[in-house]
């Protein structure tokens, strides 16, 4: 399983119905303005003491504004054990511009 995981790639998982869990790890004020249907929100300063929420087993999808976020939370929960999880490249700034434009770009 490849480190990155394109917005694209996420929108065919999503059509085709793959079982995965779209982590958000951006913070509440950023979810308040633009934020991906279906999606975890657990702000990144917060997985250490929410790990439990996640399942090591689970192919788990990180996502945040531009993609360095969601590499840092990806590659420490790959640290922890989880052996399935992705980071999203671009972040909900790309989905918004190559996958959806009703996400708002901020």
């Amino acid at each position: 399983m490849d480190f990155e995981i394109s917005p694209e790639q996420v929108s065919e998982l999503r059509r085709d119905s793959h079982d995965f869990v779209l982590l958000d790890v951006r913070e509440p004020h950023e979810i308040s303005t633009a934020r991906i249907a279906g999606s975890l929100n657990i702000p990144m300063g917060e997985i250490p003491n929410r790990l439990q929420e996640l399942d090591p087993e689970q192919h788990i999808v990180v996502v945040c504004h531009r993609g360095i976020r969601s590499a840092n939370v990806a590659a420490w929960l790959q640290r922890q054990g989880f052996e399935q999880v992705q980071s999203m490249s671009g972040g909900i700034d790309r989905w918004s511009r190559v996958v959806d434009p009703t996400v708002p770009v901020y």
